[in-house]
């Protein structure tokens, strides 16, 4: 087979497959994975079996995969589809580059440049540095360790006793700070969890008190790690009153905004993130709201000098960095080396949709959210379970169930749902009450897909409740 023929039925069944996605109604089949296993060929041959049987391979793929961008999906904080995007993926394949120096990579380098400028300018960061990263995880831990650099400049060459250094996030930050915590070498007992409000915010007075009851205790504070768009809630931290404790006490500043980082597009919304030019450093996924497709995320940071230090690599890379590319080579301020193009699919679809596109598109999922919840709380059997700031919207079903009753309940609720394949949403914990966790991030979705999503919960909660002992 030729390679443009084997292209062309490729795209098509990709073309397909995205076709199908918005008209069929199942977007998951739901199959245990033994039984997957057992009915789909995953053997890897001695000899080559052609392109022909990979375009098979890739039919049974694309039959055994999630269609993610189905109005019904609901699940993850990311979903949807940018075409322009697509084809950014398709070239940066074909062109097959690493993002370490200019000199292999030209135009991809003077592209990741110009989005992470822009980024910075949103937040009016002025003067900035940064890098495209792994996601937010990668993010957060960079956060962590240009905040270690700049309490102990001498710890990315000579190390540190991390036993003493602490840093403050909120009870319900992301889970990838506790992973940073170990990889910096300060432990999961040096990372203190802050207390927020009923509305899932850090409280500023709470993390004054836990960073003096750390000095007190001859501890070493070197860092405050705010967020902007919790995982669950999607709850913003007030990031002007924690910046005024955070410089107080002379501690690095990160704020998590991968999830919530697309506010700042918005004159509507941008009031979330209120303060952010205050930090040292944020990190901003555009694979979550800004429908870029996985991985796309950013870390952005003020002080350059700080992040050149935290990814040098002294003399030893001296195959790959001359003094020609000193002051634009992208690996200077990387921890990876080879690291592929990820800025030209975000390029492509900003150059497609611009600033207003990106706002236009945050603030639709703001109005289909707020069609979500005014639908749950005019409905009996359904019950909102924390209040709003972002697209996040927790519920859970009730009924006309005891309490003790609503978490095993909601918690099976979710099970069909999925075994159903119509919608996903995800299952969360909310004040140790199970609810389902519905996330607007999928420009597929409609007014009449939610309506469809909520009829469906309430025929399957009734349908539980039904089952449970009469009393």
């Amino acid at each position: 087979m030729e390679a443009e023929q084997f292209l062309d039925d490729v795209l098509a069944r990709v073309m397909d497959f995205l076709a199908a996605s918005q008209t069929e109604s199942s977007i998951r089949f739901a199959e245990p994975p033994s039984s997957l296993g057992r009915t789909t060929d995953l053997k890897l041959p001695l000899e080559g079996r052609g392109l022909e049987a990979a375009l098979d391979d890739i039919e049974s793929v694309l039959r055994h995969s999630v269609r993610t961008t189905a109005p019904g999906f609901m699940n993850p904080l990311w979903g949807g589809l940018s075409i322009a995007s697509i084809a950014g993926e398709l070239v940066t394949a074909a062109t097959n580059t690493a993002m370490y120096t200019y000199e292999i990579a030209p135009i991809a380098t003077l592209i990741e440049s110009t989005i992470l400028k822009r980024m910075a300018e949103l937040a009016d960061f002025g003067t900035s540095q940064g890098t495209l990263t792994t996601g937010g995880s990668n993010g957060n831990l960079l956060g962590m360790l240009c905040a270690r650099q700049a309490k102990i400049p001498l710890s990315s060459h000579s190390g540190f006793d991390g036993t003493k250094m602490v840093a403050f996030v909120s009870e319900e930050s992301h889970y990838s700070f506790s992973i940073a915590s170990n990889v910096i070498g300060i432990g999961h007992s040096n990372l203190i969890k802050v207390r927020c409000n009923d509305d899932g915010q850090m409280l500023p007075e709470s993390l004054d008190e836990e960073i003096q009851r750390a000095l007190a205790s001859d501890q070493i504070p070197f860092a405050v790690l705010a967020t902007s768009g919790t995982t669950v809630r999607g709850s913003f931290d007030p990031l002007r009153e924690i910046a005024g404790v955070a410089h107080k006490h002379d501690l690095w500043m990160h704020v998590d905004a991968a999830w919530g980082g697309s506010c700042l597009f918005s004159s509507r919304y941008r009031s979330l993130m209120d303060g952010i030019e205050l930090a040292d450093s944020f990190c901003w996924d555009a694979h979550k709201m800004m429908g870029i497709p996985l991985i796309c995320s950013a870390f952005i940071v003020k002080d350059a000098d700080i992040l050149r230090a935290v990814c040098s690599t002294g003399q030893t890379a001296h195959y790959l960095y001359h003094d020609t590319g000193a002051e634009i080579d992208l690996g200077r301020f990387s921890l990876q080396c080879g690291r592929r193009n990820d800025a030209l699919k975000l390029w492509l679809a900003w150059r497609e949709i611009g600033d207003a596109g990106w706002a236009s598109m945050l603030e639709r999922f703001m109005d289909l959210a707020d069609h979500l919840q005014q639908r749950i709380e005019s409905h009996d059997a359904l019950e909102m379970v924390s209040d709003r700031m972002w697209t996040n919207v927790c519920f859970r079903y009730v009924g006309d169930s005891q309490e003790e009753e609503l978490n095993r309940m909601n918690a099976e609720l979710r099970e069909r749902l999925v075994q159903d394949g119509r919608f996903m949403v995800s299952r969360s914990t909310v004040d140790e009450k199970i609810i389902l966790r519905s996330v607007i991030a999928n420009r597929n979705i409609t007014e009449s897909s939610l309506d469809a999503f909520l009829d469906r919960v309430v025929s399957l909660g009734k349908d539980i409740e039904r089952g449970l002992p009469q009393r």
